[in-house]
């Protein structure tokens, strides 16, 4: 189905880190910008999106910051999520899948902490998905030189300079199947597969992921 009137697109925001890698007190995700926490701006420019009918914010069971928001839109709703990144997106998955009215067609994931993103660049993620009845992500080519280690521990030597031509650097949103997306998550982490995107789940699973480029900035 390539129309886009008769499908049902939902979202996903995991948001149940806790800013460990930032050794924050708060969470990067509610850090201010503008008077406005970084998860709001975010959900502002997802619900932006006509295209998404409802988004789901996956948080942590201990979250006491999340009900301080200002948020009013109808679209977004909320879900506990879990101890990885990939667990949040799964009990999101299973909770649109258990909730939603209708049967949902393509979900898009996408980092809580990342604000800037276009939605020209998200539209034409789920155009390009769309047409091509492919998942995918968006992505900016690697632009900087990139070493290999020898041993992978603090100073350490070079191994080699790695051909950067083929080289992507991932970002969000990452959109694809609803049901393909659940089946593969849920087989990865039922085999305690590492995941580190929701693309990573699908390639696991045996599934080709286009590149979409994105703005780098």
């Amino acid at each position: 189905m390539t129309d886009k009137a008769n499908l049902n697109i939902a979202a996903i925001v995991p948001a149940a880190g806790i800013g460990s890698r930032m050794q924050s007190d708060l969470p990067k995700q509610y850090l201010k910008i503008n008077h406005k926490t970084v998860l709001e701006h975010t959900l502002d420019k997802l619900a932006q999106i006509k295209d998404i009918n409802q988004i789901s914010v996956a948080i942590s069971p201990d979250d006491g910051f999340y009900n301080q928001l200002k948020i009013n839109n109808v679209k977004i709703s909320t879900v506990i999520g879990g101890s990885s990144r990939a667990i949040s997106v799964l009990n999101a998955l299973d909770n649109l899948k258990q909730n939603s009215n209708n049967k949902i067609d393509w979900v898009l994931v996408h980092d809580a902490a990342r604000p800037l993103v276009s939605p020209d660049d998200i539209n034409k993620l789920i155009n390009t998905a769309i047409i091509n009845q492919n998942g995918g992500i968006l992505a900016s080519k690697v632009k900087d030189t990139i070493k290999k280690s020898k041993n992978n521990r603090p100073l350490d030597l070079v191994l080699e300079t790695v051909p950067r031509d083929a080289l992507w650097q991932a970002m969000t949103p990452q959109i694809f199947k609803f049901e393909v997306l659940h089946k593969s998550l849920s087989d990865a982490l039922a085999q305690n597969i590492e995941i580190t995107d929701e693309a990573s789940a699908m390639e696991w699973a045996g599934f080709e992921v286009m590149l979409v480029a994105g703005r780098s900035d």
